[in-house]
């Protein structure tokens, strides 16, 4: 009975002394607000399987600027709107990185034999290699400092987005048949039984809209790449410390209802007569990152989902499988993961016009 009275009065002191350091530090630095993180693992308990929405709620309590710690013994690593992939209890991380690795190793011989082509200068620029070659290599005595992941980023980031964010499209309008009508009176009006081409798309604002309003409440990255800081930052007044990780919410920017109306409601009619756009310019609408992170797949992304909707829209009548689900009863739960993909495939049946 002793030893258990000594180790619970240890660990309330060793509670004590952590409430008082964290409180401490939060005050003496002006670090923003969060929950109190506990020892060792600090506020991992609360992010839970999609982070993206757990630190959305707690950010109505504590602001729109919050302190997350996931290292409590470390209170000066903080996190601002966080998700940790330091931990990967089921393998996933690992298994990714495995097959991406594959990936790279795949992409490395064709992009080193070009390289020592072009050193040799006996190849001319004739393919989307040398394209995305140029782009990263200005000058021909820069060409060591190309990384193979460049273009992996620009591979995985674009066929992702696209794939993805088409099988959400399709979700939302059959969830919601008076839309799909509506984008297929569009297509009818200015396509008619013709193939879709690139170039068709700017006469097709509809569908842009569609497509806007799917990035919108579908993000396919919840989180912006992590910015470090490199010092102590004043930012509205908090002060983020220095080597503190932040991360941007854009699944809770697009579900804000302080920036949008009825949020959780698809309504491609709100891009209308709006000017705001996916490139990065926009903040409420950040989908593939701003600035120089700007995701390297947004071309190809932007390019192509409107084009494979619309081509698919155009071509075949849409059925949701099984016929005895109603549209309003499709499952839309979200998994999280490298990407937001859908929990639940979407099982849809192709009728011929």
């Amino acid at each position: 009975m002793d030893y258990m009275n000594i180790l619970l009065g240890l660990l309330f002191a060793y509670f004590l002394v952590h409430g008082v350091v964290i409180f401490s530090l939060r005050r003496s630095k002006r670090v923003a607000p969060g929950p109190f993180p506990l020892p060792i693992i600090g506020n991992l308990h609360l992010l839970g399987d999609k982070p993206h929405i757990s630190l959305a709620q707690l950010a109505k309590k504590h602001g729109p600027i919050m302190n997350i710690m996931v290292e409590a013994g470390k209170p000066n690593l903080v996190d601002y709107f966080p998700f940790l992939e330091k931990i990967d209890p089921q393998g996933r991380r690992r298994c990714l990185t495995i097959h991406f690795t594959k990936v790279l190793q795949l992409m490395s011989g064709s992009v080193d034999e070009r390289l020592n082509e072009r050193k040799l200068g006996n190849h001319e620029n004739v393919d989307f290699l040398d394209s995305l070659l140029n782009i990263n290599l200005p000058s021909r005595n820069r060409q060591e400092s190309y990384r193979t992941s460049d273009s992996g980023d620009l591979f995985v980031a674009g066929t992702d987005a696209t794939s993805n964010t088409f099988e959400w499209a399709m979700a939302e309008l059959l969830k919601n048949p008076h839309i799909l009508e509506k984008a297929k009176e569009e297509l009818a009006q200015v396509i008619g039984k013709e193939l879709i081409d690139e170039v068709d798309v700017a006469k097709l604002p509809y569908l842009r809209c569609i497509v806007k309003e799917t990035l919108r409440i579908h993000p396919q990255a919840p989180f912006l790449i992590p910015r470090e800081a490199e010092e102590d930052v004043e930012l509205c007044g908090y002060i983020i410390p220095k080597d503190s990780q932040v991360f941007v919410n854009v699944w809770a920017i697009g579900h804000d209802s302080s920036l949008w109306e009825d949020p959780l409601d698809f309504k491609p009619e709100r891009f209308w007569e709006s000017d705001i756009d996916v490139r990065g310019r926009d903040f409420q609408l950040i989908s593939f990152d701003a600035g120089r992170r700007l995701c390297p797949g947004l071309p190809l992304a932007i390019r192509m989902a409107p084009v494979t909707l619309g081509s698919i829209l155009n071509t075949f009548n849409w059925k949701l499988y099984g016929g005895n689900i109603a549209p309003k009863d499709l499952d839309m739960e979200e998994k999280f993961g490298l990407t937001l993909a859908k929990a639940q495939p979407l099982l849809a049946i192709p009728v011929p016009l």
